[in-house]
């Protein structure tokens, strides 16, 4: 090599590049933070089909927002995350009006899971994530959002504060109080390590 040091642009910079229509600057915004929201959807949602189809969603949605979105101090992920809740939240509203549906309809629908797409290493995530999802059960709601946040996705609590729209005092005391009644129900560690 001649010596020339390859330069990591940020994701402000590929955004702007995105708004502007450049589709690889946007693949590498894909490249960079897709893990992060589907892990994000797969703890949510505790299936790895719905996590895959939601991801899609969000960066799709992404895409065509492109030219709307502000980001929080040079990071994509808050707003990815945030739009990855609102996505998730949304298909959950859209099965519950199924599930209804048919229960009006008096139509008997079986869940059959199929296992022939399942990994074998996925058996034992989806347990630990099972796991982990009911003890977040035992929690507030204000306080598993931070959690999602901040534990599971990795979140700074300023990027938390961002992707709940809360001010960053709030973040802190609702984390202060999320490990405190993990630490009490001795799960603090279960949700540190789900899949």
């Amino acid at each position: 090599m001649n010596g020339l040091r390859v330069v990591e642009l940020s994701d402000g910079s590929l955004w702007e590049r995105a708004t502007a229509g450049d589709a690889e600057a946007f693949g590498e915004l894909y490249d960079r933070h897709a893990q992060a929201v589907y892990s994000f959807l797969y703890r949510r949602t505790g299936s790895w089909s719905d996590a895959e189809d939601l991801t899609s969603t969000v960066f799709l949605h992404a895409w065509r927002r492109r030219a709307d979105v502000v980001l929080d101090r040079d990071s994509a992920l808050p707003w990815l995350l945030r739009a990855a809740d609102y996505t998730a939240r949304n298909e959950w509203r859209a099965k519950l009006r199924y599930r209804r549906a048919v229960a009006a309809a008096h139509v008997l629908v079986s869940n059959v899971r199929d296992h022939a797409d399942e990994v074998a290493g996925r058996i034992d995530d989806d347990q630990r994530l099972q796991q982990a999802r009911e003890a977040m059960k035992r929690l507030p709601k204000h306080e598993r959002e931070i959690v999602e946040l901040c534990i599971w996705a990795g979140l700074d609590q300023q990027a938390a504060a961002v992707a709940l729209d809360v001010p960053l005092g709030t973040v802190k005391s609702r984390l202060s109080r999320a490990r405190k009644h993990l630490r009490e129900l001795d799960l603090l560690t279960t949700l540190e390590s789900p899949a």
